[in-house]
């Protein structure tokens, strides 16, 4: 006899999820700091995006990001979080098309034994993207042990992948590398750069940098905290739209639960949403670079994101009702 899905189970879990209920807060940072946010006039994307995006002329624009890692993750493997720290970053200025050029850090650190092994993962989350660590702040006394990392990178301001431009009627489609394993220490952190070649790893970056100069994605935002379902939403929410999804049609590693594997952050995950004669393209180029890409769903007028298992559908999200990010 077959394994049972409890599909209402599964779905109040993603509802509830940490990953997901830490992003309510943000709209206390951005209602305080709303009147600066561009104040040169030059900044073209609104506050939500995986990246700002600043004019600077010539159809060119600056992207500019800021990650910080969580303190459970530094607290149990500061290596990791070096690491991490750099993937995070190189895969917001993926998910807008761009070419990540450079990044910066802030560090805060208690407990002196851990500089090596968080140095070594940034230097080595370096070396795997291709991307350098030109400069940085650190904190020797810090109440706490922290680390954030801030990016730059270039796109062309009319190819952007931004998450303002879903579409009704614009399929989604989510893409991930399935070649993976989640890590030893964090189950949810499904790991697929760590043990790959650097250059596939820094392909599949300009893979979606093509997709991106040659229109093929709409909207797109890179999976993480909030996961699959989390990330779509958040996507969904700035464009002021829903979409109905069916489950069964995500790609998903064979190993992992459903339970586990809507929440992970993947080390390389997308969700796009694109016009349905450009899928079938996305789906064959991804897989050319170890992303499996699927069709899942349509993107709707609603504000609901609805999913489907079998002949049962639940709303998961509803931008009146519970939404993600309460901007």
């Amino acid at each position: 006899m077959g394994f049972i899905l409890d599909f209402e189970k599964l779905i109040k879990e993603v509802q509830e999820f940490e990953g997901v209920s830490r992003k309510s807060s943000i709209d206390n940072v951005v209602n305080l700091l709303s009147d600066a946010y561009n104040v040169s006039g030059d900044v073209i994307i609104d506050i939500g995006d995986d990246a700002s995006a600043v004019d600077i002329g010539n159809n060119q624009v600056v992207l500019i990001a800021a990650d910080g890692i969580w303190g459970q993750i530094m607290n149990v493997n500061p290596y990791w979080a070096g690491y991490c720290s750099v993937l995070v970053n190189v895969n917001d200025i993926a998910a807008m098309g761009g070419k990540p050029l450079a990044m910066v850090n802030i560090m805060s650190i208690n407990h002196d034994e851990i500089y090596e092994d968080l140095l070594t993962g940034i230097k080595d989350g370096c070396l795997k993207f291709g991307v350098p660590m030109v400069g940085g702040h650190l904190h020797p006394d810090g109440d706490s042990d922290s680390v954030g990392v801030a990016i730059v990178g270039i796109a062309q301001k009319d190819k952007l992948i931004t998450s303002f431009d879903a579409k009704t009627g614009d399929k989604v489609i989510v893409a991930i590398d399935l070649d993976g394993k989640p890590h030893e220490m964090f189950s949810l952190n499904w790991d697929t750069t760590y043990d790959k070649d650097a250059q596939l790893v820094r392909d599949q970056i300009t893979a979606v940098q093509y997709l991106a100069e040659h229109d093929y994605i709409k909207a797109g935002k890179d999976i993480s905290n909030p996961g699959i379902l989390g990330t779509l939403e958040m996507l969904l929410e700035t464009s002021e739209k829903g979409a109905n999804v069916n489950l069964e049609d995500i790609p998903k590693n064979e190993n992992m639960p459903w339970n586990d594997w809507l929440k992970s952050y993947p080390g390389s995950g997308f969700v796009f949403t694109a016009s349905k004669d450009k899928c079938d393209f996305i789906c064959d180029y991804l897989a050319e670079y170890s992303i499996e890409a699927c069709v899942v769903g349509e993107v709707t007028d609603d504000r609901v994101l609805n999913v489907t298992y079998k002949d049962q559908t639940i709303e998961v999200f509803n931008q009146n009702k519970n939404p993600v990010f309460k901007l």
